[in-house]
């Protein structure tokens, strides 16, 4: 299998309140697969969402290898999409309109927008509202809307920074179920940020757990379960120990910032 993405000897810094700099994320080292689905869990300050910034290139690098399909990423481009927590749709614009958007940055001609705008309304079952705008949906139908524009530009990588942070118990869990036969269906490599291990064994083939002060990949762990999963599967023996393994090592984390914050306090 072809590699995507490879992060080498990644270092992120940012300049201290009085002087010098913190060290955010330090030496991280791993690959992402292309058509590979990761999830990246840790405690808060082990730099998820910095790193998923990095990857999107919305921050420069302070040291370290940073390639997609072996290109160096300087800065953003449309080979990532990027799905924040909160919907970043433009209220003027209908569902179908937002999903077109990025293709009309691309210049795409008017049939061939119309035709892959067609098809992720189908994948997304956003069909019926189509037409509609943003403030008529509900939360999870904006974040429907909010990954089909980014997929609508077939990205090489979809980036996901707790996308479904917001949404309630109920509409989260469909969510996750409609992103695992989204990505069946189209096989985009993602990268998903989350802070709920349940989710990330739920939707990954692969998790990465992060470590702080400074973050650093503390484990990576296989998520050997079938491809077609439903919710069922969280009760599946396989699925309850994968969740108790990442979630142990999440908490060992915890407990080791809490005693390094104690140290220097």
């Amino acid at each position: 299998m072809s590699v995507a993405l490879q992060v080498r000897g990644l270092v992120k810094e940012f300049p201290g309140r009085r002087r010098g700099s913190v060290r955010v994320l330090d030496r991280l080292d791993f690959e992402v697969a292309a058509s590979e689905f990761v999830c990246v869990v840790g405690v808060s300050g082990s730099g998820k969402s910095t790193l998923l910034s990095l990857v999107a290139g919305l921050l420069p690098l302070t040291a370290g290898r940073l390639e997609l399909d072996g290109v160096p990423i300087t800065g953003p481009g449309p080979d990532r999409g990027l799905v924040l927590q909160a919907p970043s749709l433009y209220p003027w614009r209908t569902v179908e309109r937002n999903i077109a958007f990025g293709l009309e940055l691309l210049g795409l001609s008017r049939a061939e927008r119309r035709a892959r705008v067609a098809w992720y309304l189908g994948v997304m079952g956003l069909e019926p509202l189509a037409r509609s705008l943003p403030r008529q949906l509900s939360g999870g139908q904006r974040q429907r809307a909010a990954i089909a524009r980014a997929l609508a530009c077939e990205p090489r990588l979809l980036l996901l920074d707790e996308p479904f942070g917001s949404l309630d118990v109920q509409t989260k869990e469909d969510m996750q179920v409609f992103l695992r036969t989204v990505w069946d269906r189209t096989r985009t490599t993602v990268i998903m940020v989350t802070h709920d291990v349940e989710e990330a064994v739920f939707l990954a083939q692969r998790v990465l757990v992060l470590a702080s002060d400074p973050g650093r990949v503390a484990a990576e762990i296989p998520v050997h379960l079938p491809t077609d999963r439903t919710l069922e599967i969280k009760r599946d023996p396989r699925f309850l120990q994968l969740r108790s393994r990442v979630e142990d090592m999440v908490r060992a984390q915890h407990r080791n910032h809490l005693a390094a914050t104690t140290a220097t306090t």
